[in-house]
């Protein structure tokens, strides 16, 4: 009777050992699916998702990976330490017109579950598309990096302690010249 109870209280003990974590306790995606408005047909576009390491130990992404060819991802390859962020960039070739939604499966190591990201927009004909953008966020919190694609480019590593922004460039002051149009009276 004690050797049974023995080997069950080793066999629980075992298996809590070893339980897989869920995504949901280690990483957190800051935004899960990025709207990538109109873009230029044939004008590859990218939007990278911000991950934040929630957990206790070191994060590792072990893979991110699109479910189709129009699509491709790159991701930090580091650890990444606990507090700290990461990035997985996701590129859309845009050579297909109209509207297109498609998604990413994200795995961490130790983890026994996937999540999904998704990115989505509209490609238009290059003679439709407008030089501004769709929405400009209105804190940095709230932005979220959408990109035209590089080829050959690696990805910008994540600052972790604070927010970088870039200071506004100086502009040479020119001439202005002014010209007035009278229209003539009627008496």
């Amino acid at each position: 009777m004690k050797k049974l109870l023995l080997s069950l209280t080793a066999l629980v003990l075992t298996t809590g050992l070893f339980a897989q974590k869920k995504s949901d306790d280690v990483a957190k995606i800051k935004t899960e699916t990025i709207d990538l408005g109109k873009i230029k047909q044939d004008n590859p576009t990218s939007a990278i998702f911000e991950v934040l390491n929630i957990g206790k130990e070191d994060l590792l992404i072990e893979q991110a990976n699109p479910t189709c060819g129009c699509t491709i991802s790159d991701y930090t390859k580091d650890k990444i330490a606990p507090g700290s962020k990461g990035a997985i960039k996701a590129t859309y070739n845009a050579k297909n017109l109209g509207m297109f939604e498609k998604h990413l499966t994200v795995k961490f190591a130790g983890c026994d579950d996937m999540k999904s990201i998704t990115i989505k927009g509209e490609v238009i004909k290059n003679e439709e598309a407008s030089t501004t953008p769709v929405a400009v966020p209105s804190t940095t919190e709230e932005a979220v990096s959408v990109v035209p694609a590089r080829k050959n480019t690696t990805p910008v590593p994540v600052k972790t302690n604070s927010t970088t922004v870039a200071p506004p460039k100086k502009v040479s002051p020119k001439k202005l010249t002014t010209t007035t149009v009278t229209a003539p009276v009627k008496p």
